[in-house]
């Protein structure tokens, strides 16, 4: 398979509906490369949120191929995909989807202890990413004494505390406001090019599709177009 973060080759995906199939993706060709800050852009049911869990080893195709870092993970069983997760990916999520009860610290260094990360590096860490996102003054707050946009950067700090390969984002702005989404954006963009972490999001939001280096447009589980910047229009947007 050719080389790339995530490689996705003839990838079918159907689901049962009543007494209906419902063919979420059909033949899905795609290779999504080291830094690509990507967007997934389409309507409801056209099948982006459904490759976002194909992605993020979530769900398994019926049919084609899928490799992670140049691994063929297709076959792989599902409790050996969880494993896979917690250590080579980063979520984000629209509800956020921190622990309630616990503070902006424990939300972020929660992944770490399931690595069984040492306390020593578990701490720096913690505190490495609490302060890239703006929130060390927060950190012994719980979710429900943050804002929105406070509560998304501390899922931010808690998908990048593991050093994923891949940060995959599910409509990752569509409980904020447009001035805190843009805020959010900048901050996203800003740690794709620091660290050359590669972003991949499912959105509707038109700010994220913008901004995105690289835009997939699924129609009825079909790529049906791709827009790349090149670097000149990329280095004008600046």
């Amino acid at each position: 398979m050719p080389s790339g973060v995530v490689v996705l080759s003839n990838v079918r995906k159907s689901y049962r509906l009543g007494a209906v199939d419902v063919r979420a993706l059909r033949a899905i060709d795609l290779t999504i490369d080291h830094g690509d800050f990507l967007a997934l852009a389409g309507a409801s049911g056209s099948g982006k949120t459904t490759l976002l869990n194909l992605i993020g080893c979530i769900d398994k195709p019926d049919g084609g191929r899928i490799a992670l870092d140049g691994r063929d993970i297709t076959a792989l069983p599902l409790h050996r995909l969880a494993a896979l997760r917690r250590q080579r990916l980063g979520y984000v999520f629209q509800t956020f989807n921190l622990i309630p009860v616990l503070t902006a610290w424990e939300n972020v260094e929660y992944p770490l202890l399931l690595q069984k990360v040492p306390r020593r590096e578990r701490d720096a860490r913690v505190r490495r990413w609490l302060d890239h996102v703006g929130l060390s003054s927060a950190a012994k707050q719980r979710p429900d004494e943050l804002s929105g946009g406070q509560r998304q950067r501390v899922a931010i700090a808690r998908a990048m505390v593991t050093e994923p390969a891949l940060v995959l984002a599910d409509e990752p702005t569509a409980n904020l406001d447009s001035a805190t989404s843009a805020q959010i954006l900048d901050l996203l963009r800003a740690l794709n090019e620091d660290t050359g972490t590669t972003f991949v999001f499912a959105t509707h939001d038109p700010q994220l599709i913008a901004r995105a280096t690289r835009r997939i447009h699924l129609r009825d589980g079909v790529i049906v177009e791709e827009e790349i910047d090149s670097p000149l229009v990329a280095q004008e947007a600046c």
